[in-house]
């Protein structure tokens, strides 16, 4: 955050590179087209959650961005500074951003966030003030939380910022006792909250290694590993540090856990759209749990998908494209610079790509097509290189066409290709898709609070979410929130598709767009991971709808029994 990349690529270097010529390793393609993207619709690689939907600092207050923004992109989580912060970040004259400011604009968004402790100080590099001042105010943060007891979406406490050259062993002492120290205050305060880190600012394995065996033996460990990836085409090296951190925790004998990169993308890149197409494909496909857009610019801009006025740029339509992704992530296997990330949903029979990295005449081949149809409708929609200051109302229709299924594959030519742009491949039947609008949605592409995303041959699209068992207060409070998109103001009929393996009825709350809460009743199916539906009726807005389905919430007494929840459906 707020400082030079790693590896100094200007955009000039990026697109040079991807032209053919070699400046720094990685090296570019030997030829800037004839390239081929491959997307396996059968292979499945997790279920859609827009991993890489998140940004640090990405909302400013309750207002800005507006929900309404925000909720096409689907954001998964973001990191803010904690509540009482004085920190100015990136020149800014006014601090801004504090969590439980933010808190609400983030939960209609239907996302969570983690609060960044240190940047309770005004400057970065942090200026120490000695552990007592760093203990009060780590105490004053926690306090403040607990008492936002209508908080759902603190998903951690981030205990330090990039301690590699943040942190001043001189005065404070060594960071790892520091890190030990400070999760213990913590812990006494607050037993519940996950904790995260150690947010080193880049990857190294020694240092990793130090650091998670210093946890280990303090029973320090955090609950969510967190690093930054920051330099230019550093995703590049983003499956080896995920293999090497999963060796570490193999190593030493630790139970896998979550990964977070609350900081991801370099300043040089940060408004190509065609290098954050590159960062969410390596994402969702090494195993990240969330990532967060890094902050070089303005707070409250999404770090570039919005103008300072708050309309979209180029970058935003990628992020939307992305959004709108839904069922489960799909192999995609880039070519040299080709990259892309795919989605396929059963429910309506969409394949949806969003792709970039190249110039000149490239294709795209769709493999796995085999229940479509002997043809297929193709839409392809491009986004420009333009960065953060330039408004673009609305992506360009490339191409909409029909093409014939060959053994089940289609291969369509994508001409022209610019090398900052991004672009979307929509692919569907010959007549469309199975419905106008989505109507089914999944627990597991949902908001899953709490709770765990488990896989099943008998789940409506092989995961479900289970274990949604928590209701002792804000922190534990077990829910799925389903983001809904709806054609018309009206009442809906929704089919909830839950498991009750207790022997007897049992109940969750339901309320939607922060309204009052009503029960739904779950009679006992034949197990748990054994299906049946039950009908509600839900009022929705035409756009789109927050639905929470909750054994715990605030304003809501609790759940009695136990259920797990595989999908909803509006109809």
């Amino acid at each position: 955050m707020r400082r030079t990349a790693h590896r100094a690529l200007t955009r000039l270097s990026l697109l040079t590179l991807a032209a053919g010529t070699v400046m720094v390793a990685p090296a570019g393609p030997a030829s800037a087209a004839g390239l081929t993207l491959t997307v396996d619709v059968g292979e499945v690689v997790r279920p859609a959650t827009q991993v890489a939907s998140g940004g640090l600092y990405g909302v400013a207050s309750d207002t800005q961005p507006s929900t309404g923004m925000l909720l096409p992109l689907n954001p998964t989580s973001f990191t803010q500074p904690p509540p009482g912060t004085t920190h100015l970040p990136n020149g800014a004259t006014e601090p801004c951003c504090g969590a439980l400011e933010a808190g609400p604009n983030i939960t209609r968004a239907g996302a969570q966030q983690f609060i960044r402790l240190p940047d309770i100080y005004p400057d970065f590099p942090y200026q120490w003030q000695g552990w007592n001042d760093w203990e009060q105010k780590v105490t004053g943060i926690v306090h403040e939380r607990l008492a936002a007891t209508g908080t759902t979406n603190i998903r951690g406490y981030e205990l330090w910022n990039e301690p590699g050259w943040t942190w001043d062993t001189e005065a404070a002492g060594s960071f790892l006792d520091g890190w030990t120290r400070t999760f213990r205050l913590v812990r006494s305060l607050d037993d519940t909250t996950p904790i995260v880190g150690p947010s080193w600012a880049h990857y190294e394995h020694e240092r990793m290694l130090e650091f998670m065996r210093h946890a280990r033996d303090t029973g320090t460990l955090p609950d969510v590993i967190v690093w930054h990836e920051l330099g230019d085409m550093q995703w590049d090296s983003f499956d080896d540090h995920v293999a090497d951190y999963r060796a570490i925790e193999e190593q030493l004998g630790v139970a896998p856990r979550p990964i977070a990169i609350n900081e991801y993308n370099s300043r040089n890149q940060m408004d190509i759209p065609s290098v954050a197409v590159h960062w969410i494909s390596v994402l969702e496909r090494h195993g990240a749990r969330e990532a967060h857009r890094a902050f070089w610019y303005e707070p409250g801009t999404f770090n570039g998908l919005f103008t300072l006025n708050g309309e979209p740029t180029a970058s935003y339509w990628a992020y939307r494209w992305y959004g709108a992704m839904s069922g489960n992530i799909v192999r995609t296997t880039p070519d040299s610079w080709i990259d892309g990330v795919t989605s396929y949903d059963s429910s309506r029979k969409i394949v949806n790509t969003v792709f970039g990295g190249d110039w000149g005449d490239n294709t795209v081949r769709v493999e796995g097509l085999e229940g479509f149809g002997s043809a297929v409708d193709v839409e392809v929609r491009s986004t420009p290189g333009s960065g953060r200051h330039t408004r673009v109302s609305s992506p360009t229709v490339v191409t909409d066409t029909t093409m014939q299924v060959d053994s089940g594959s289609i291969t369509v030519p994508i001409e022209g290709m610019n090398a900052e742009g991004a672009y979307q491949l929509l692919v569907t039947p010959a007549d469309g898709p199975t419905s106008s609008w989505q109507q089914v949605y999944e627990a597991e592409n949902a908001t899953v609070v709490n709770a765990e995303t488990l896989s099943s041959g008998s789940a409506s699209n092989g995961y479900y979410v289970g274990r949604i068992d928590g209701s002792a207060d804000m922190r534990s409070d077990s829910f799925v929130d389903f983001t809904a998109n709806v054609p018309e103001s009206r009442d809906y009929t929704m089919t909830v598709r839950y498991a009750n393996g207790t022997g007897a009825a049992s109940t969750h709350g339901l309320a939607y767009n922060g309204g009052a809460w009503s029960t739904v009743s779950y009679e006992p199916t034949g197990g748990w991971g054994e299906f049946g539906t039950t009908d509600v009726t839900v009022s929705l807005e035409a756009g789109y709808n927050v639905i929470r389905l909750a054994k715990g919430s605030p304003g809501f007494g609790g759940g009695t029994g136990y259920a797990e929840l595989d999908s909803i459906t509006l109809s």
